[in-house]
């Protein structure tokens, strides 16, 4: 079984330096703020839907896209935000922010959102009951958290279910930008992680592809939007 350890070896170029916990996990508790704040922000289609809101905006003169767009950056600023807010703890570690870094991991960490944002929208929109939607999030959203590394490395057949699992990219992105200006920051870095452009593409398709998805879902009727 895994023990959280003191400190964990680096294995990059050989290496004979450690990271800390706290410096492995400080990352992947980012990635987690953003995965359940942009995941959870998209309850509100639920309840929207329930007081009849949704079906005023599904009859008013706008383009869907418009609306599933509105939608998705609401749930990223606010899933953003939070994020930033932690990110500032990360001065506790001993982490000194440039304005270049804060503004690439602010940038990357809105791309994450927005892909999770679309994803909560696409599961969301077919439901009609908030227990229901917890329900689902419960199972589906700490497997996806506890697999993408933020928790532990894989290692073995572990390390490649980790990487079909997309929020893996978005931690690993994580992970690059947060200590890539960092003095011996290479060694901050676990072993078998993907690159930082490999992160960047994987993302951003993810997000644009859930987008068209949820444009897509948006414009078909459900039995809720006839209530």
């Amino acid at each position: 079984s895994f023990r959280m350890p003191q400190s964990m070896p680096s294995a990059v170029d050989g290496a004979a330096s450690a990271i800390s916990y706290s410096e492995y996990f400080f990352p992947g508790t980012l990635s987690l703020i953003l995965l359940f704040t942009a995941i959870f922000t998209t309850i509100s289609i639920i309840e929207d839907r329930r007081e009849g809101f949704l079906q005023s905006v599904l009859v008013a003169p706008i383009a869907r896209w418009s609306m599933v767009l509105g939608k998705l950056l609401g749930g990223s600023l606010i899933a953003l935000v939070q994020g930033m807010i932690f990110f500032l703890l990360g001065l506790t570690l001993g982490l000194h922010y440039s304005p270049t870094m804060v503004l690439a991991v602010a940038g990357f960490s809105f791309l994450c959102s927005f892909t999770l944002t679309a994803l909560g929208f696409l599961i969301a929109w077919r439901m009609d009951s908030t227990q229901g939607f917890h329900a689902v999030m419960s199972v589906f959203l700490m497997p996806m958290w506890l697999l993408s590394g933020a928790f532990f490395p894989g290692e073995g057949w572990l390390r490649w279910v980790m990487l079909v699992n997309p929020m893996t990219y978005m931690t690993a992105g994580l992970r690059h930008l947060i200590y890539l200006n960092v003095e011996n920051g290479a060694a901050l870095l676990p072993p078998h992680l993907p690159s930082l452009p490999l992160c960047l593409i994987v993302t951003s398709l993810l997000a644009a592809g859930l987008f068209a998805l949820a444009v897509r879902m948006s414009a078909a009727r459900t039995t809720g939007d006839l209530l």
